[in-house]
């Protein structure tokens, strides 16, 4: 007698009752999230990231980069050169005010000498004022230079503004003595006192030996100072 059947394994209309794997929902929730974050980082950098530059843009930045800094070396440089040059300016007007004052120490000095020597010189002999205190004349090759010391009395302090004229008494060359008018001082102006000096040409073959010295206010012929000194030769 034979025993009861074993149920035969038949197939289902779907195929194998075997079950597939499935990718896991976390990891395809991970790469979704990486993708995504990606992407929002690629179109942030392209919509408001700086912009990319082209090679040609990236020499020309380096080389505008070069040339700010060689500007920025020859700035600084000519700062450098400009300040030691003020520096040394700096110093050369302290020595210069230190000389400055020394200058005025001394002129102080040589003007009170000055007054004391006015007031030591002898005055003119036919007592004027303005009046002739010293002069000298020397010939030479046919050219007379002169020097001449006129001074006011002390208290005197209007400006007296005349004129000289010079009349030279001496020989010509063919021995006959004269007098002759050499050229004039037009104008001068003297205050306390005034030294005058200068050269004039003489005429030819004439000698002279003694020049008359006269000074007139500019606006007159009034002579108001006259002194006659000797030529030296």
């Amino acid at each position: 007698m034979l025993g009861p059947k074993r149920p035969v394994f038949k197939p289902t209309a779907y195929g194998s009752s075997r079950r597939k794997r499935r990718v896991p929902r976390w990891l395809v929730l991970i790469l979704t999230g990486i993708a995504l974050g990606a992407g929002g980082l690629l179109f942030l950098q392209t919509s408001y990231g700086p912009t990319r530059l082209t090679a040609e843009q990236s020499e020309q930045l380096h080389f505008d980069l070069n040339s700010a800094n060689n500007d920025k070396q020859r700035l600084q440089a000519e700062l450098t050169q400009t300040s030691r040059q003020f520096d040394e300016t700096q110093s050369s007007n302290v020595a210069l005010t230190t000389e400055l004052n020394q200058l005025k120490s001394e002129l102080s000095k040589l003007q009170a000498d000055l007054a004391l020597f006015a007031d030591a010189m002898p005055p003119d002999p036919r007592g004027t004022s303005p009046g002739i205190r010293a002069g000298t004349f020397s010939s030479d090759n046919g050219e007379l230079s002169y020097s001449i010391l006129l001074m006011q009395d002390k208290g005197k302090t209007d400006t007296f503004k005349g004129k000289m004229e010079f009349v030279a008494a001496g020989r010509f060359s063919n021995g006959r003595s004269g007098n002759i008018d050499l050229p004039p001082i037009e104008q001068f102006s003297l205050g306390r006192y005034e030294y005058v000096e200068g050269q004039m040409e003489l005429p030819a073959g004439f000698t002279p030996r003694q020049i008359t010295i006269r000074i007139k206010p500019i606006d007159s012929e009034r002579v108001v100072a006259t002194r006659t000194l000797v030529v030296n030769r």
